[in-house]
Protein backbone atom coordinates (compact mmCIF):
# COMPACT_ATOMS: atom_id res chain seq x y z
CA UNK A 1 0.00 0.00 0.00
CA UNK A 2 0.84 3.64 -0.25
CA UNK A 3 0.03 6.27 1.95
CA UNK A 4 -2.51 8.77 1.57
CA UNK A 5 -1.18 12.15 0.28
CA UNK A 6 0.76 14.58 2.53
CA UNK A 7 2.86 17.83 2.62
CA UNK A 8 6.29 17.77 3.19
CA UNK A 9 9.01 20.54 5.28
CA UNK A 10 12.24 20.41 5.70
CA UNK A 11 12.96 23.04 8.48
CA UNK A 12 16.70 24.18 9.23
CA UNK A 13 15.67 25.05 12.74
CA UNK A 14 14.21 23.92 15.78
CA UNK A 15 11.71 26.49 16.01
CA UNK A 16 10.97 26.73 12.55
CA UNK A 17 10.11 23.18 12.94
CA UNK A 18 7.72 24.04 16.10
CA UNK A 19 5.89 27.04 14.12
CA UNK A 20 5.05 24.58 11.37
CA UNK A 21 3.69 21.90 14.46
CA UNK A 22 1.71 24.72 15.42
CA UNK A 23 0.46 26.17 12.14
CA UNK A 24 -1.06 21.99 11.19
CA UNK A 25 -2.94 19.82 14.17
CA UNK A 26 -2.25 17.00 12.06
CA UNK A 27 1.38 17.20 11.72
CA UNK A 28 3.79 14.91 12.02
CA UNK A 29 7.61 14.85 12.91
CA UNK A 30 9.32 12.65 11.00
CA UNK A 31 13.16 11.60 12.38
CA UNK A 32 14.67 8.24 11.78
CA UNK A 33 11.53 6.91 9.96
CA UNK A 34 12.15 3.59 10.75
CA UNK A 35 8.47 3.26 12.54
CA UNK A 36 6.29 6.36 11.21
CA UNK A 37 7.38 4.99 7.37
CA UNK A 38 5.52 1.27 7.72
CA UNK A 39 2.86 3.17 9.91
CA UNK A 40 1.87 5.52 6.56
CA UNK A 41 2.47 2.59 4.28
CA UNK A 42 0.13 0.54 6.32
CA UNK A 43 -1.90 3.56 6.79
CA UNK A 44 -2.28 3.18 10.71
CA UNK A 45 -1.09 6.99 10.49
CA UNK A 46 -2.51 9.98 8.08
CA UNK A 47 -0.74 13.08 8.51
CA UNK A 48 -1.58 15.97 6.31
CA UNK A 49 1.95 17.22 6.77
CA UNK A 50 5.55 15.31 7.71
CA UNK A 51 8.12 17.96 9.38
CA UNK A 52 11.46 16.50 8.23
CA UNK A 53 13.90 17.21 11.43
CA UNK A 54 17.02 15.21 9.76
CA UNK A 55 18.81 18.00 8.80
CA UNK A 56 18.67 19.85 11.99
CA UNK A 57 22.55 20.26 13.43
CA UNK A 58 21.26 21.17 17.08
CA UNK A 59 19.27 17.77 17.22
CA UNK A 60 22.38 15.46 16.26
CA UNK A 61 25.00 15.85 19.18
CA UNK A 62 26.42 13.98 22.37
CA UNK A 63 27.12 16.39 25.08
CA UNK A 64 29.32 15.69 27.89
CA UNK A 65 27.94 18.22 31.36
CA UNK A 66 29.62 17.71 34.63
CA UNK A 67 26.71 15.96 35.80
CA UNK A 68 24.72 14.73 32.74
CA UNK A 69 25.29 13.09 28.78
CA UNK A 70 22.82 15.16 26.72
CA UNK A 71 22.03 12.95 23.59
CA UNK A 72 20.08 15.23 20.77
CA UNK A 73 16.72 13.65 19.28
CA UNK A 74 18.50 12.87 15.81
CA UNK A 75 21.35 10.94 17.25
CA UNK A 76 21.13 7.77 15.16
CA UNK A 77 21.10 4.37 17.60
CA UNK A 78 24.28 3.35 15.63
CA UNK A 79 26.18 6.63 16.55
CA UNK A 80 25.23 6.12 19.92
CA UNK A 81 26.10 2.92 20.47
CA UNK A 82 29.67 3.39 18.72
CA UNK A 83 30.07 6.43 21.52
CA UNK A 84 32.74 6.13 23.61
CA UNK A 85 31.01 8.47 25.88
CA UNK A 86 28.09 6.59 25.80
CA UNK A 87 30.37 3.29 26.73
CA UNK A 88 31.76 4.92 29.94
CA UNK A 89 29.00 7.16 30.88
CA UNK A 90 25.91 5.43 30.36
CA UNK A 91 27.04 1.48 30.03
CA UNK A 92 23.07 0.72 30.53
CA UNK A 93 21.75 2.52 27.22
CA UNK A 94 25.32 1.30 25.59
CA UNK A 95 24.09 -2.80 26.73
CA UNK A 96 20.44 -2.09 25.61
CA UNK A 97 21.30 -0.73 22.09
CA UNK A 98 22.98 -3.93 21.03
CA UNK A 99 18.92 -5.52 21.30
CA UNK A 100 17.56 -2.90 19.11
CA UNK A 101 16.20 -3.87 16.07
CA UNK A 102 19.21 -4.41 13.15
CA UNK A 103 22.37 -2.65 12.09
CA UNK A 104 20.37 -1.26 8.91
CA UNK A 105 17.16 -0.04 11.11
CA UNK A 106 20.05 0.97 14.36
CA UNK A 107 22.08 3.03 11.32
CA UNK A 108 18.85 5.33 10.38
CA UNK A 109 16.79 5.05 13.89
CA UNK A 110 17.37 7.55 15.97
CA UNK A 111 17.21 8.05 20.32
CA UNK A 112 14.38 10.67 20.04
CA UNK A 113 12.35 8.82 17.44
CA UNK A 114 12.41 5.79 19.55
CA UNK A 115 11.73 7.66 22.91
CA UNK A 116 8.27 9.47 20.95
CA UNK A 117 6.95 6.44 19.43
CA UNK A 118 6.85 5.38 22.75
CA UNK A 119 6.19 1.28 21.90
CA UNK A 120 5.36 -0.53 25.01
CA UNK A 121 9.02 -2.77 23.91
CA UNK A 122 10.99 -0.20 23.19
CA UNK A 123 14.74 -0.71 24.71
CA UNK A 124 15.41 2.80 24.75
CA UNK A 125 12.30 4.25 26.20
CA UNK A 126 12.81 1.06 28.83
CA UNK A 127 16.32 2.29 29.99
CA UNK A 128 14.99 6.17 30.16
CA UNK A 129 12.18 5.46 31.96
CA UNK A 130 14.32 3.17 34.55
CA UNK A 131 16.71 5.79 35.11
CA UNK A 132 14.74 8.52 35.33
CA UNK A 133 16.32 10.47 32.04
CA UNK A 134 14.68 14.06 31.51
CA UNK A 135 12.50 14.09 28.29
CA UNK A 136 13.21 17.83 26.57
CA UNK A 137 10.65 19.01 24.42
CA UNK A 138 10.82 22.62 22.82
CA UNK A 139 7.13 24.42 22.74
CA UNK A 140 6.70 27.60 21.55
CA UNK A 141 10.43 28.62 21.98
CA UNK A 142 10.55 27.88 25.74
CA UNK A 143 11.93 24.33 27.20
CA UNK A 144 9.31 21.85 28.96
CA UNK A 145 11.60 18.78 30.59
CA UNK A 146 9.64 15.43 31.78
CA UNK A 147 10.47 12.86 33.69
CA UNK A 148 11.20 9.29 31.72
CA UNK A 149 10.27 7.57 34.38
CA UNK A 150 6.29 9.41 34.16
CA UNK A 151 6.46 9.95 30.45
CA UNK A 152 4.99 7.01 29.22
CA UNK A 153 1.30 6.86 29.70
CA UNK A 154 0.35 4.06 27.21
CA UNK A 155 0.70 1.91 23.92
CA UNK A 156 2.49 4.88 21.60
CA UNK A 157 0.83 7.59 23.93
CA UNK A 158 2.82 10.16 26.00
CA UNK A 159 2.64 13.54 28.18
CA UNK A 160 4.36 15.05 24.93
CA UNK A 161 2.92 18.79 24.46
CA UNK A 162 1.10 18.26 20.68
CA UNK A 163 2.76 20.94 18.85
CA UNK A 164 6.02 20.34 20.98
CA UNK A 165 9.60 19.21 19.15
CA UNK A 166 11.82 17.02 21.27
CA UNK A 167 14.91 18.14 21.37
CA UNK A 168 16.85 16.07 23.31
CA UNK A 169 17.83 13.35 26.47
CA UNK A 170 19.31 14.27 29.37
CA UNK A 171 20.93 10.85 31.57
CA UNK A 172 22.77 11.54 34.86
CA UNK A 173 26.22 10.13 34.20
CA UNK A 174 26.65 6.67 35.98
CA UNK A 175 29.05 6.49 39.07
CA UNK A 176 33.08 4.96 38.11
CA UNK A 177 31.50 2.03 40.49
CA UNK A 178 28.37 1.11 38.74
CA UNK A 179 27.08 -2.35 37.52
CA UNK A 180 24.26 -2.92 34.82
CA UNK A 181 21.97 -5.35 33.58
CA UNK A 182 20.03 -5.84 30.23
CA UNK A 183 17.87 -8.91 29.43
CA UNK A 184 14.75 -9.26 27.01
CA UNK A 185 12.98 -12.29 25.04
CA UNK A 186 12.03 -12.55 21.72
CA UNK A 187 10.52 -14.70 19.49
CA UNK A 188 13.46 -14.56 17.24
CA UNK A 189 16.76 -12.11 17.66
CA UNK A 190 15.98 -8.23 17.28
CA UNK A 191 12.05 -8.91 17.48
CA UNK A 192 9.36 -7.36 19.49
CA UNK A 193 10.26 -8.41 22.52
CA UNK A 194 7.56 -10.35 24.77
CA UNK A 195 9.29 -8.90 28.14
CA UNK A 196 12.37 -7.10 29.31
CA UNK A 197 14.01 -5.84 32.00
CA UNK A 198 16.61 -3.10 32.84
CA UNK A 199 19.12 -2.39 36.31
CA UNK A 200 21.15 -0.74 37.56
CA UNK A 201 23.48 -0.56 40.66
CA UNK A 202 25.88 2.61 41.84
CA UNK A 203 27.85 2.27 44.33
CA UNK A 204 30.62 4.52 46.10
CA UNK A 205 34.31 2.80 47.97
CA UNK A 206 33.14 2.97 52.14
CA UNK A 207 29.79 3.58 51.27
CA UNK A 208 28.53 0.56 49.75
CA UNK A 209 25.23 0.83 47.47
CA UNK A 210 24.33 4.06 46.79
CA UNK A 211 21.00 3.50 44.17
CA UNK A 212 19.51 0.59 42.82
CA UNK A 213 17.63 1.20 39.88
CA UNK A 214 15.13 -1.37 37.89
CA UNK A 215 12.27 -1.37 35.27
CA UNK A 216 10.49 -3.57 33.01
CA UNK A 217 9.47 -3.32 29.30
CA UNK A 218 7.37 -5.19 26.74
CA UNK A 219 4.72 -6.59 29.98
CA UNK A 220 2.27 -3.84 30.25
CA UNK A 221 1.07 -0.58 27.98
CA UNK A 222 4.45 1.47 28.73
CA UNK A 223 7.92 0.48 30.12
CA UNK A 224 7.50 0.79 34.15
CA UNK A 225 10.51 1.34 36.75
CA UNK A 226 9.89 -0.27 40.02
CA UNK A 227 10.42 0.10 43.43
CA UNK A 228 13.42 -1.80 44.64
CA UNK A 229 14.89 0.30 47.04
CA UNK A 230 14.54 -2.45 49.56
CA UNK A 231 17.70 -3.83 48.55
CA UNK A 232 19.72 -0.90 49.32
CA UNK A 233 21.85 -1.75 53.04
CA UNK A 234 21.13 -5.55 52.37
CA UNK A 235 23.58 -8.35 50.99
CA UNK A 236 22.36 -8.37 47.71
CA UNK A 237 22.43 -12.50 47.70
CA UNK A 238 20.40 -14.11 45.44
CA UNK A 239 17.60 -14.75 47.91
CA UNK A 240 16.67 -11.20 48.80
CA UNK A 241 17.10 -9.85 45.37
CA UNK A 242 14.23 -12.74 44.64
CA UNK A 243 11.75 -11.62 47.93
CA UNK A 244 12.43 -8.43 46.59
CA UNK A 245 11.97 -8.14 42.96
CA UNK A 246 8.80 -10.82 43.10
CA UNK A 247 6.97 -8.35 45.54
CA UNK A 248 7.69 -5.15 43.23
CA UNK A 249 6.69 -7.22 40.27
CA UNK A 250 3.05 -7.96 42.02
CA UNK A 251 2.03 -4.67 41.35
CA UNK A 252 2.91 -4.61 37.93
CA UNK A 253 -0.39 -5.05 34.96
CA UNK A 254 0.92 -7.44 32.29
CA UNK A 255 -1.08 -7.54 29.06
CA UNK A 256 -1.91 -10.81 26.91
CA UNK A 257 -2.25 -10.83 23.42
CA UNK A 258 -1.70 -13.22 20.45
CA UNK A 259 1.86 -13.99 21.65
CA UNK A 260 2.44 -14.51 25.09
CA UNK A 261 -0.26 -14.76 27.85
CA UNK A 262 -0.19 -12.33 30.76
CA UNK A 263 0.72 -14.87 33.50
CA UNK A 264 3.71 -16.03 31.14
CA UNK A 265 4.60 -11.96 30.54
CA UNK A 266 4.84 -11.14 34.31
CA UNK A 267 6.80 -14.87 35.18
CA UNK A 268 9.34 -14.18 32.67
CA UNK A 269 9.66 -10.09 33.41
CA UNK A 270 10.10 -11.56 36.78
CA UNK A 271 13.23 -13.53 36.08
CA UNK A 272 14.66 -11.25 33.46
CA UNK A 273 14.89 -8.69 36.45
CA UNK A 274 16.25 -10.96 38.75
CA UNK A 275 18.80 -12.03 36.42
CA UNK A 276 19.70 -8.07 35.65
CA UNK A 277 20.40 -7.33 39.00
CA UNK A 278 22.90 -9.84 39.80
CA UNK A 279 24.69 -9.01 36.85
CA UNK A 280 24.87 -5.27 38.07
CA UNK A 281 25.32 -6.67 41.48
CA UNK A 282 28.43 -8.94 40.46
CA UNK A 283 30.03 -5.89 38.27
CA UNK A 284 30.74 -4.08 41.12
CA UNK A 285 31.17 -6.55 43.65
CA UNK A 286 34.93 -6.62 42.67
CA UNK A 287 35.23 -2.86 43.05
CA UNK A 288 33.73 -2.88 46.54
CA UNK A 289 35.62 -6.13 48.31
CA UNK A 290 38.93 -4.26 46.92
Amino acid sequence: MKPVRFDYKRPATIDEACGLLVSDDNARILAGGQSLIPMLSMRLSRPSLLVDIAHIPELTSLVETETHIEIGAMVRQANARASAMVKVHLPLLFKALAFVGHPPTRARGTIGGSIAHADPSAEIALVAATLGAEIVYRVGGADEIFDASSFFIGPMLTLAPPAGCLTKLCFTKAPAICGTGFHEVAPRKSDYALASAAAQINAEVGLGVTGIYLGVGSVGDFPEPLDVDGLIGTSLDDAVIGDVVHAAMEAVETVEDLHASAAYRKRVATELAIRALRDARDEISKDLNQ
